[in-house]
């Protein structure tokens, strides 16, 4: 970068990665003499995350949802070539049906993701009114995508191991804290949210739901809460290993967030 020689007092601002004027996540390292930009310095990368190492330790179902991150907007492809790579690898066909289904979906992905394009570059030129219908039409395609990939039933939701709101939306009523009660949830009136539908609405519902329940059980602890100690002092009288391996500087940095020695 060249220098102009009549200014010295040159600014360098950090633009990013996540301003408002980015239509993704990007990063620019601004140079400015004033108000003119003499330099500028983009910075990519900001969506893989490491994923590739995520990938060494997943099967290729595990790791689907992690692409569709790689691009936002046109995530049908970014499946489409990790599925892709191991068929060609492993000289697998698919069903000729398997394959028009996905041509399906990779140009609705296509359509939807340049009518994003198209929508905020209008509303840049000045044009704001277009850029409603635009999203309109974009809507319409999403839900096509999630009548073709949102919905699960209630026999794929124990299969693949999901709990939860996931496991509530579609139809199966199981909660921990009914099944195998902890703590004194045993002790509240509250009941188990469901859905049977199993899409995406059942599971937006449920969790809207889930947290009302949660206001009751609050309520109801507030205000039965007991009188007396909250702490058994008898834990104190258990005797601290001497010379344990546990207790070396080493082993306090396992977590993230070690939880406190009472050590000064």
């Amino acid at each position: 970068m060249s220098l102009p020689l009549t200014r010295k007092d040159l600014m360098i601002v950090n633009m990013g990665p996540q301003h408002p004027s980015m239509h993704g996540v990007l990063r620019l390292i601004v140079t400015l003499d004033g108000e003119d930009v003499i330099d500028c310095e983009p910075i990519l990368g900001y969506l893989h995350r490491g994923m590739e190492k995520i990938a060494e330790n997943r099967t290729i179902i595990q790791y689907l949802p992690y692409v569709t991150r790689w691009d936002y907007l046109a995530t049908m492809f970014t499946e489409a070539i990790t599925v892709n790579a191991p068929e060609f690898l492993e000289n697998i066909q698919i069903p000729q049906r398997a394959s028009y289904i996905r041509v399906i979906m990779l140009e609705l992905s296509r359509i939807a993701s340049h009518l994003l394009w198209l929508g905020p570059f209008m509303a840049d030129l000045g044009a704001q009114t277009p850029f409603f219908y635009i999203f309109r039409e974009r809507e319409l395609i999403y839900d096509l995508f999630e009548a073709a990939t949102g919905f699960i039933r209630g026999e794929e939701a124990v299969n693949w191991g999901l709990s939860g709101p996931m496991l509530r939306a579609s139809g199966i009523q199981w909660d921990l804290r009914k099944v195998d009660p902890y703590e004194s949830y045993n002790q509240f009136d509250w009941k188990v949210q469901w859905q049977k539908e199993g899409d995406s609405l059942a599971r937006y519902l449920v969790r809207v739901s889930e947290m009302r329940e949660s206001i009751k059980i609050i309520q109801q602890a507030v205000e039965k809460i007991p009188g007396g100690p909250y702490e058994n002092l008898e834990v104190r009288r258990f005797k601290k290993a001497k010379n344990s391996e546990w207790n070396d500087f080493e082993y306090r940095f396992l977590g993230k967030k070690p939880s406190p020695n009472f050590e000064l």
